[in-house]
């Protein structure tokens, strides 16, 4: 029998809510045997981010090539990448090496506004990843910094995926929790396939317990892919899953706190 593998990219959260640990937890849920490779090292609990320690590239590029002389991914995601001389090294691997259908989260700060991407990174991630991406999950403010268009309608998030895909993105996943509205009752976000094009809604759950939510989002439609679903059905299927995992907090530190991963559990 083959087991489904799957691989994030990713820094380190010493909390354990989110990076890392929320990608392995994710796939562990969704029966996916979890490969890593670490960008990253950060001291931080619910509170925020004391510290961050960026891995030699070398190190990085040597992860990539242990994982591809051995495992067989199918899927992968990456996460925080931090700096330019990161991304070209990861890219310079995806080419060489296949990992399957690719997720991109870009991760460009953290929730306490600590900055995760460097600003002189930005235009490395643009032109070198950006064309590689299968599916790209960007939140409102992160939309906002690779579009330069500010989403608050459906006519906003149409134009900010027609400018990532007329970049080589193929699948676009605007979040919408980030929203000025964020008082309203309903979570509305924005999917654009090259053939679809659909708004996922859930209910809003008012919770400080939202660490990780990104990471674990983009890990659940990998881990989906991993397993051979469609993008749309991966894309779902990860929405559901996130919401159950929110409206479920385990109260855990004394800050914005992490997911409950368990939640994620189901037969399928």
């Amino acid at each position: 029998m083959f087991t489904p593998q799957a691989l994030s990219i990713a820094g380190s959260d010493s909390g354990g809510g989110a990076g890392i640990q929320a990608d392995l937890k994710t796939f562990q849920m969704r029966r996916v045997f979890g490969t890593s490779v670490i960008t990253a090292v950060t001291a931080q609990n619910t509170l925020g981010i004391g510290t961050t320690l960026m891995l030699p590239v070398d190190t990085v590029r040597a992860q990539l090539d242990a994982l591809a002389a051995d495992f067989h991914i199918k899927a992968f995601k990456t996460g925080m990448l931090g700096t330019a001389d990161m991304i070209e090294g990861i890219v310079e691997k995806i080419h060489e090496h296949d990992f399957g259908t690719f997720v991109l989260d870009p991760v460009m700060a953290a929730k306490d506004g600590t900055p995760l991407l460097q600003k002189n990174a930005l235009a490395a991630f643009k032109s070198h990843l950006l064309p590689l991406a299968n599916v790209l999950t960007p939140n409102l403010p992160e939309t906002y910094v690779l579009t330069g268009i500010n989403v608050r309608t459906d006519h906003d998030a149409a134009e900010a995926a027609e400018r990532l895909q007329a970049q080589g993105v193929q699948t676009v996943l605007i979040k919408g929790g980030h929203s000025e509205n964020s008082g309203s009752l309903i979570c509305k976000d924005w999917v654009f396939t090259p053939e679809n094009r659909f708004v996922l809604e859930s209910p809003r759950t008012l919770t400080r317990h939202t660490h990780g939510t990104g990471c674990t989002l983009s890990a659940c439609i990998t881990a989906e892919l991993a397993k051979g679903a469609s993008i749309e059905h991966a894309i779902r299927t990860a929405k559901a899953l996130l919401s159950a995992a929110i409206s479920s907090p385990l109260n855990i530190g004394n800050g914005q706190g992490p997911l409950n991963h368990w939640a994620m559990r189901m037969e399928n």
